[in-house]
């Protein structure tokens, strides 16, 4: 049974259908779009913004289409409801869910970016204090593997093997491992920006860099398979179908325009006279 603080429909309106959609999340998040609160009088045709009943004014919520009753002001700052061109409808349906999916995939790659920032730091302070760094290195690694009875020096494998390695390579490896990464970095944090804002060119930039990087993800599982590299897999072919099948890149299901079409049917008072007619 609802209670009385939660939202329901006005006097005259249609039902309102209950789901879960990105709508709730949204006004969880910011609260509801509200429209025509600070206003002295509601004529008839403001019925999709606000319609008075049981003594109350119901307001509904631009975004997520709950009807909210409220107290008309004490001190009014209008005297009727905004009209269409003075409301902005905020995003809602196919728009609201791609921003909260981009910005969910752009926050994947901002940690991509951040780590890959960090092991290109890395590696390059490390080729200017190798030389220093290799007499300590060694005497600590001889003075504990003497400790538990062990023979000195490294076996070849594991991280004391991967650092042997590191000691033992060219300086201008080195350097082209540490600009590689910091290639790769840079790559992720222009996907990471342009996702946020949902610009196109980013969705097809992030599947042509997460396309060709499936390929060494795939040849390193056939080595050693670990519940990282198989999560990761699984998050690259994900984000890949969303953007093929769901942004319709390359022309797929119509295409740029098809997804433009559907954009604005989701968006300003198209949608909100689809959803909830004025009931005239």
């Amino acid at each position: 049974m609802a209670s009385d603080s939660e939202p329901r429909n006005p006097p005259g309106a249609p039902p309102r259908h209950r789901r879960i959609a990105y709508e709730l999340i949204g006004c969880g998040l910011h609260g509801h779009h509200l429209a025509g609160t600070g206003a002295a009088r509601v004529r008839p045709e403001d019925a999709p913004l606000v319609r008075e009943g049981d003594g109350l004014r119901w307001h509904r919520c631009l975004r997520c289409d709950a009807w909210l009753p409220l107290r008309p002001p004490e001190h009014p700052e209008r005297e009727f409801p905004p009209g269409r061109d003075e409301v902005t409808v905020p995003l809602r349906g196919k728009p609201l869910r791609d921003r909260y999916v981009l910005r969910l995939i752009a926050l994947d790659r901002l940690v991509h970016f951040l780590v890959l920032g960090v092991l290109a730091g890395s590696v390059l302070l490390f080729v200017d204090d190798r030389a220093r760094l290799r007499g300590p290195y060694y005497r600590i690694l001889d003075a504990v593997q003497h400790g538990v009875g062990g023979t000195g020096g490294t076996s070849g494998h594991g991280f004391l093997g991967d650092l042997d390695k590191a000691f033992a390579a060219h300086a201008s490896t080195l350097w082209v491992i540490g600009a590689v990464f910091a290639g790769y970095a840079v790559l992720e944090g222009v996907e990471a920006v342009g996702l946020w804002f949902a610009q196109r060119w980013a969705e097809y930039l992030t599947f042509v860099a997460t396309v060709i990087l499936l390929v060494p993800e795939v040849y390193e599982l056939t080595g050693r398979v670990s519940a990282t590299k198989i999560l990761t897999l699984v998050i690259n072919i994900a984000v890949v179908v969303y953007l093929l099948i769901a942004k319709r890149l390359f022309g797929l299901r119509g295409g740029g325009r098809a997804e433009q079409a559907e954009r604005d049917r989701d968006s300003g008072w198209q949608a909100l006279e689809r959803v909830l007619p004025s009931g005239r």
